[in-house]
């Protein structure tokens, strides 16, 4: 098991979700995934922190305001302000204003203008997470847009990504690229999907995708999207847990397959 002691700029480096029932999203998750969970105060706050072993690989929050129970991706920045008014003056809106959490770091939260919520991470003593792209962490983002070009050019003006076009599943597939490593793909919504709302969704790698869907709805979840194989990539599924939050699953044909940190 590798440990993180930085994430690259612009690439992501924390999953959190916000949930309406803490304590069945803690027993979801470990069953799932074989997480433990530890509690931690920061500025006021209980964060319960879920880890890997010893190490921390993203965290759960108890909130019932601030609507349905989601993940939400953290992108690691130098500067969380800058970004801030570089959201604003990009047609996206702020939903949190840059602020501390403690001396861990800086964090915000804004609306793309397509309105997908994700957030950005300003490392202080915590780089985020502590491991990534191994089984039972985080190992790919990705946006499913109504407006894959707007989309498009609001990520690349805000965090200097660059974009490639490839083959998916269900048609042109959208990779987003910092200095040549993948950060994150995009996807434009079929009519097929049936969008409500784009989002972005973070995949967890597992070892055994069919395996991990099935653990998921004996644990009460469901797959929205069963088993599927993308060539040359591997083996991926959509879930939600017991209380609606979106996640996926992806069993990697090689290391290689997921994003770089």
């Amino acid at each position: 098991m590798t440990t993180m002691t930085r994430h690259a700029t612009g690439m992501f480096c924390w999953p959190q979700l916000t949930t309406t029932d803490l304590e069945g999203a803690k027993r979801f998750y470990s069953g799932l995934f074989g997480w433990k969970t530890e509690e931690n105060r920061v500025e006021g706050s209980t964060i319960t922190l879920v880890k890997k072993a010893d190490k921390i690989v993203g965290a759960v929050m108890a909130d019932a305001q601030s609507g349905p129970p989601s993940w939400i991706d953290f992108v690691c920045v130098d500067r969380a302000g800058e970004i801030a008014n570089r959201v604003k003056k990009s047609g996206g809106t702020v939903l949190i204003e840059p602020r501390d959490a403690s001396t861990n770091g800086r964090m915000a939260v804004f609306q793309d203008p397509t309105t997908a919520v994700f957030a950005v991470w300003q490392p202080g003593t915590k780089p985020g997470a502590d491991v990534v792209n191994e089984a039972s962490t985080m190992c790919w983002n990705e946006l499913i847009t109504t407006d894959g070009a707007k989309a498009t050019t609001f990520y690349k003006s805000l965090f200097g990504w660059t974009d490639e076009t490839a083959k998916g599943i269900n048609g042109p597939y959208t990779l987003l690229k910092k200095d040549g490593a993948m950060a994150a793909g995009l996807m434009q919504a079929t009519p097929e999907m049936k969008l409500t709302r784009p989002y972005w969704l973070i995949y967890f790698a597992v070892d055994d995708c069919d395996a991990s869907a099935a653990k998921a709805q004996q644990l009460s979840g469901k797959v929205m999207m069963k088993p599927t194989d993308i060539p040359d990539v591997g083996r991926f599924a959509v879930i939600t847990d017991p209380q609606g939050a979106w996640f996926a699953i992806m069993q990697p044909k090689s290391p290689q397959q997921t994003r770089r940190a």
